[in-house]
């Protein structure tokens, strides 16, 4: 292993802790705990921001996310076009609309809604924008959701969009995590913390009910209840462009697998849906998913990781063994063997989807026509890319979608999904010199024989003798995919620079469907690591890098796999970033959000699903004696989804058996780590300038 001149002038960052395994330091606001993390911030910050090339890093990271000729991301609310905005002048931002007319001309008139600057200062309060939920059709009033520093648990306030001003004695929630939707104009269905007794393990509500307008929370009435073992239960209330409405109660007995209800005017009725499954919208009354799973429905058999069309009267499971079957077609579009869906939105009259084939985006309009099935149109994309939904309306079939891939600026289109005509509607300026700059894709091979794709972004003259500095990003899990995005900070703080930037699309991902990520799920978590791993190696055996030269970077589920990156296989790295990880797995169920992730990693309660979680947690499989690369683990005091002991606790450990680290931690942002532009700035340039120290010096 390497370490560098700077890597042993940390060694003094360590300070043991008197307590075993320093569970102290789950007491997340405790003074002793603040204590700790204001003692290794004051260690690390004069490091990283004392360096000589931060501010250069951090006026360049401001730059880019302050822009102000960023694309301004359109959310369709009824007629207008709305956007959330964060610049230097409006640094928690603001929430803004303008007409579509105006929006397509590039040069949107805005008017601001909320100044969300304005109403943290007039209430001394730290809000951060977590979102609205307008209800429809009027589109008039709105329930904003407020977070006090990040958090996922909100505030949630009744607005009127037409006074611009919260309704005074309207609907007003108080701190929780919630999910709340219109039932009516004068009701709202919800989940909550309703009282002691009232939450999973997980922290969410299981309980669900109904509130109407004047009515304190206390007399809001009982409609679901699910069961404290669940991850939750939470309300989805469906609408089409034509008015129906279909009210669903999700139970989520764990992250994956969901039981569905439908509230009627009667009660409810559990419905036969596969419990694997993604709700996308509604469209001429039926519902739109993604399957996780086969499912066996209306006489055809449809594939996991399927985009299908279910009627709810057919989903009551009828009486005796008969099978009720429908003329319309329920398959809209199955996948081929490298390829998944990705993301789906349901226009008036159409439902459009974005299909990766090998990593590769498309983007397809889909029209029910009854017995004879859905026919596709392709909807305008350069090769290559990766294509992002960004807004549907219900009032026609216009969207809006994102093309870009890792050298070409973000374009947004604005298409009618119907002609499949579509209009550049903004083009992101170039945000780094991508001149010299090449993309290419290899296969590794997995310890399994598994063939694990990735990418690699490079200069064309690059010198393959192992010397480039190369930074590996991937994810690995929940299902989420690594897609060849167009990434300013990478392309001006790293690639710019001579560095090499390399995307894993390992085992745990979506990047081909369901079968990909349950390859990975619980005990063949190793497979994830492994894939990673082999991903390391191939690049050094094409000498593109070599560990002296190669750096991780994970966040979250990703944080967990920089962990094990460490502890397994510290061989192949120079540099580890871990942010907001995971690393105690025999904890991890009692910790904030973690009971709700069981179906992802398993139960460290259950003695044999805690042997093989054993195997790989890097809190228990740090060593003495072993020379660990410099890693550098960051959080956030105010993530209430990932717990901020896990990169804590790690970092105590490595001190006490003497290994060197950086530990930072924010004391705002929530899980996401960056509240606003300045933060993200900051943010971003510690994790350079640590990432250039060792792997560029």
């Amino acid at each position: 292993m390497f370490l560098t001149a700077f890597a042993a002038a940390l060694l003094t960052c360590a300070s043991p802790a008197p307590l075993p395994d320093n569970l102290w330091l789950e007491d997340i606001d405790g003074p002793r705990s603040m204590e700790w993390v204001k003692a290794e911030n004051a260690k690390s910050l004069p490091v990283l921001q004392g360096d000589r090339r931060y501010q250069l890093l951090h006026d360049n990271a401001l730059a880019i996310l302050s822009a102000t000729d960023r694309i301004p991301a359109p959310d369709f609310i009824g007629e207008a076009v709305f956007n959330f905005w964060q610049d230097r002048e409006h640094v928690r931002g603001v929430w803004r609309r303008a007409t579509l007319a105006s929006y397509r001309t590039g040069k949107p008139t805005w008017e601001t809604v909320i100044d969300l600057d304005a109403l943290a200062k007039a209430e001394k309060a730290n809000w951060i924008w977590k979102g609205a939920e307008c209800r429809a059709p009027a589109y008039d009033r709105c329930l904003v959701e407020l977070s006090n520093g990040g958090k996922d648990a909100v505030e949630i306030r009744e607005f009127d969009l037409k006074t611009k001003s919260f309704v005074a004695g309207g609907f007003k929630l108080t701190e929780s995590k919630q999910t709340v939707a219109w039932l009516d104009p004068d009701t709202l269905i919800l989940t909550r913390d309703w009282g002691p007794g009232t939450l999973t393990e997980s922290g969410y509500g299981y309980i669900v009910k109904t509130l109407k307008r004047g009515q304190a929370l206390s007399d809001a009435k009982e409609v679901f209840r699910g069961d404290p073992k669940d991850v939750s239960a939470q309300p989805n209330v469906l609408r089409d462009g034509e008015g129906r409405q279909v009210v669903l109660l999700e139970r989520g007995v764990d992250f994956f697998h969901t039981r569905y209800w439908q509230l009627t005017d009667k009660g409810t009725v559990e419905l036969a849906l596969p419990q694997k499954s993604n709700i996308q919208g509604l469209l001429h009354g039926r519902i739109i998913l993604t399957t996780g799973e086969d499912w066996k429905y209306s006489g055809a058999d449809i594939k996991a990781g399927s985009l299908a069309a279910a009627d709810p009267a057919l989903l009551v499971p009828p009486s005796g063994d008969e099978i009720v079957i429908s003329n319309a077609v329920p398959v809209i579009f199955t996948p081929g063997p490298r390829q998944s869906i990705d993301q789906v939105k349901v226009t008036r009259g159409r439902v459009v989807a974005v299909v990766y084939d090998n990593v590769r985006g498309r983007i397809f309009s889909f029209a029910d026509r009854g017995e004879w099935g859905w026919p596709q149109t392709a909807l305008p994309a350069a090769d290559n890319s990766s294509i992002n939904l960004a807004s549907a309306s219900d009032r026609d079939d216009q969207v809006f979608y994102s093309v870009e891939s890792f050298l070409v600026p973000t374009e947004l289109n604005l298409a009618d999904a119907a002609s499949a005509k579509a209009e550049v509607a903004f083009r992101m300026p170039g945000r780094f010199n991508a001149d010299g700059l090449m993309v290419e894709q290899f296969q590794a091979k997995s310890k399994d024989g598994t063939l694990v794709p990735y990418f690699v972004v490079h200069r064309k003259d690059i010198k393959y003798d192992g010397s480039s500095p190369s930074l590996l990003f991937a994810y690995g899990g929940f299902q989420l995919s690594k897609l060849p995005l167009y990434d300013p900070l990478v392309g001006k703080l790293w690639l710019e620079r001579g560095g090499v930037f390399i995307v894993a699309n390992i085992r745990g991902g979506g990047e081909f469907g369901p079968a990909w990520h349950e390859a990975a799920l619980k005990e063949n978590r190793q497979r994830a690591y492994d894939d990673f791993f082999a991903v390391a190696e191939d690049a050094i055996a094409r000498k593109i890098t070599s560990p002296r030269r190669l750096g991780a970077y994970g966040r979250s589920n990703g944080g967990l796999l920089m962990g094990v990156a460490l502890t397994e296989r510290p061989d192949l790295w120079n540099a580890v970033v871990v942010e907001s990880p995971l690393l105690d797995m025999l904890r991890y169920n009692h910790l904030s959000a973690g009971a709700s992730w069981v179906g992802e990693y398993g139960d460290p309660d259950v003695p044999a699903e805690a042997a093989w979680i054993a195997k790989y947690s890097p809190m228990q499989n740090l060593k003495p004696g072993v020379k660990y690369p410099l890693a550098y683990i960051t959080t956030s005091t105010k993530d209430d989804r990932v717990h901020p002991s896990h990169a804590r606790r790690f970092a105590a450990r490595l001190g006490e058996m003497g290994d060197p680290y950086l530990y930072f931690e924010n004391t705002d942002g929530g899980h996401a780590n960056g509240a606003d532009p300045e933060a993200n700035a900051r943010r971003w340039a510690m994790h350079y300038v640590y990432l250039t120290r060792q792997l560029m010096d």
